[in-house]
């Protein structure tokens, strides 16, 4: 008799995860075996040319794990949109290598996407290795958000703040956005919205699609019953000049994109005019040299993409 297929299709985007990504594994095969067959799950790991053998002695699972390598590292949105395309589910969950989860987390957060049906995204409370919730959710960017938060108006409080820190994330509820570390959505949402903008290397492509997601008229819902240990940064953490330079650039890609040209170039000026600088005042006030050398080099990375970003940017229209 032939197996039910796959519910829910898993895929992990990896770059030199190493350790974190077997972990992750590792809690999904033990979460299969609680579901049973509840709620079955595919497997597909989308490595990014990781040069720390990430790929070897993965734990096996029912159904995969399936590995894409690539040979070059093609940015977080184009793999999850190369993974994703591997499977058949009817809801598939986006999970970042440095979180772990259990059987209740994926058939509880399974089942809150499946249920109603205006409902097309939902996240999970995200908990550090201490236990404490993560203020992950976040706001819609705005004109005026982008440009305060990126002049740090943030921190007086002049601009509202991108994550929504100042609310525990106690409860459930509609937000803007919840991380991509647990993404959960409907494939059919997922495949009329293109997937993941692939314009996006890394940064701001989880941000775009829930807000894609809301104006398709679907819900986008944090769910406070669902924990997922989530370690933050874990495959990025040591790339710290590679990792300002793609948030900077995103950020300038999501304003072109979703508010115009005017306000894509302010945050370019912004970039280079405020940005970069107190970073590098900051590491310099913490006696950081090499904080402060990550910083011009992501600056120089910047400069860098800037030609392309200019093209990219002009071929939005002005508002």
């Amino acid at each position: 008799m032939p197996e039910t297929s796959p519910a829910l299709d898993v895929v992990i985007v990896n770059w030199n995860g190493g350790a974190l990504l077997r972990t992750c594994l590792a809690s999904l095969s033990a979460a299969e075996d609680g579901l049973g067959d509840a709620l079955r799950l595919r497997v597909v790991v989308v490595d990014n040319a990781s040069r720390d053998g990430s790929l070897e002695d993965l734990p096996r699972l029912r159904h995969g794990p399936a590995v894409i390598a690539n040979p070059d590292n093609q940015g977080f949105g184009r793999a999850c949109n190369a993974g994703a395309a591997r499977g058949t589910a009817p809801a598939i969950l986006f999970l970042n290598p440095d979180a772990r989860v259990t059987a209740e987390s994926l058939a509880g957060a399974h089942a809150a996407l499946m249920v109603e049906a205006e409902t097309g995204i939902v996240g999970a409370q995200l908990l550090d290795e201490e236990g404490r919730v993560q203020r992950s959710c976040a706001r819609r960017p705005n004109a005026l958000s982008l440009v305060g938060q990126a002049l740090l108006l943030d921190r007086a409080r002049l601009v509202p703040s991108h994550f929504m820190t100042e609310w525990d994330h106690a409860e459930d509820r509609a937000v803007d956005q919840v991380m991509g570390a647990f993404l959960m959505i409907r494939r059919s949402l997922f495949e009329a919205l293109g997937g993941f903008d692939e314009r996006f290397f890394v940064y701001y492509e989880d941000v775009d699609l829930c807000a894609r997601a809301w104006d398709a008229g679907f819900a986008v819902r944090h769910l406070a019953g669902i924990t997922v240990r989530h370690e933050g940064q874990g495959t990025t953490r040591a790339a710290k000049a590679h990792r300002l330079a793609c948030f900077l650039e995103s950020q300038i890609r999501y304003a072109a994109k979703h508010h115009g040209r005017a306000t894509a170039l302010a945050l370019v000026a912004t970039a280079f005019g405020a940005q970069v600088p107190l970073r590098l005042v900051q590491a310099l006030a913490r006696r950081s040299r090499a904080e402060a050398g990550e910083v011009l080099r992501a600056a120089r990375l910047l400069a860098r993409a800037l030609p392309g970003l200019m093209r990219a940017v002009h071929a939005h229209p002005a508002r």
